[in-house]
């Protein structure tokens, strides 16, 4: 059944019209969670009511493109982006310095960029799954991480509209976590318990409302490796997704992750330390894949809560 903690609502930012779902006091500070590929914001049901809990507003908005979100007129889906709508929404949901922010896969990039370019929004930072872009780097051309990033080079084809089946996303969600349960045994939507695979590839199937809602979705990897898609607008958040950044951030990432091998992400750790801001740390989550947080929500929620109350 659905969490009664949990709410929507739809809101304006970067001429942008958002819908999130939202939990806890309206007073609290703010902690915005964006979520990744190929997902939604029911992602974070786990982590919502926790951080709820803990005081905060939590915040989940469905990402720009992805339904019911709306399809951004200016087409733009780059990095800097989708950080200038995260501080975007930090401004119209009232977020003060206090506020925190938590991204999964493309969430992540989306977080890495947003702290760095407007630091004073932001108090700490949790990102989980894709690490800074200086990380990224070191290990990407790998043989085995090539294998794995096939998705990323199908994206930039025009065969990347017809092959985003359910099938191919189930492929994707059994490859990048191989742990997670196969069994539909949540709700139909926004529902709470452990929750099943077929649940959150339906629930991403349903954000790709249309055809435009598809090419949203592949557009981010398109802007990704094609920088004739980057709008000058975005200069000063594509620039800062690139740098370290100044906010303490928590990076977690799956030791069986099959998107992201933690084998090499996590090969130089000084290195990857390296791409994090000053007093940042880097863990591995064992027994988990790519979406960690919701293989091992228990675990990850105590990591996140422990990160982000800490002063």
């Amino acid at each position: 059944m659905t969490d009664p903690a949990i709410g929507s609502g739809v809101v304006e930012a970067n001429g942008l019209e958002f819908a999130y779902r939202t939990a806890g006091p309206a007073s609290g500070p703010l902690a915005l969670c964006l979520h990744g590929f190929p997902d939604s914001a029911h992602t974070w049901r786990h982590l919502l009511p926790e951080l709820a809990d803990a005081g905060y507003r939590a915040v989940a908005p469905f990402m720009r493109g992805y339904a019911p979100t709306a399809i951004p007129k200016d087409g733009a889906y780059q990095t800097g982006a989708l950080a200038a709508d995260a501080n975007a929404l930090h401004e119209v949901l009232g977020g003060d310095g206090d506020a925190v922010l938590i991204g999964h896969d493309w969430g992540a990039s989306a977080a890495y960029a947003a702290a760095a370019s407007a630091p004073e929004r932001w108090r700490r930072v949790v990102t989980l799954a894709v690490p800074p872009m200086g990380a990224i780097l070191q290990s990407f051309f790998s043989y085995e991480q090539l294998k794995r990033s096939f998705y990323v080079f199908l994206m930039q084809t025009p065969l990347a509209a017809m092959a985003m089946t359910e099938d191919f996303v189930a492929g994707l969600w059994r490859d990048w976590s191989p742990g997670y349960g196969t069994a539909a045994s949540d709700g139909a939507d926004g529902t709470t318990g452990v929750g099943g695979m077929a649940d959150e590839v339906a629930r991403f199937m349903r954000c790709m409302a249309t055809p435009a809602h598809m090419e949203a979705a592949i557009g981010y990897y398109r802007a990704m490796l094609d920088a004739s898609l980057h709008l000058p607008r975005y200069a000063a958040e594509q620039d800062a997704s690139s740098r370290p950044g100044k906010r303490p951030t928590l990076y977690l990432h799956g030791a069986s992750d099959g998107c992201f091998g933690a084998d090499g992400v996590f090969a130089d750790r000084a290195a990857l330390l390296g791409a994090l801001p000053l007093d940042s740390r880097a863990e591995l989550v064992p027994d988990a894949g790519h979406f960690l947080h919701l293989e091992r929500p228990d675990e990850v929620n105590r990591r996140i809560l422990r990160w982000i109350d800490a002063r």
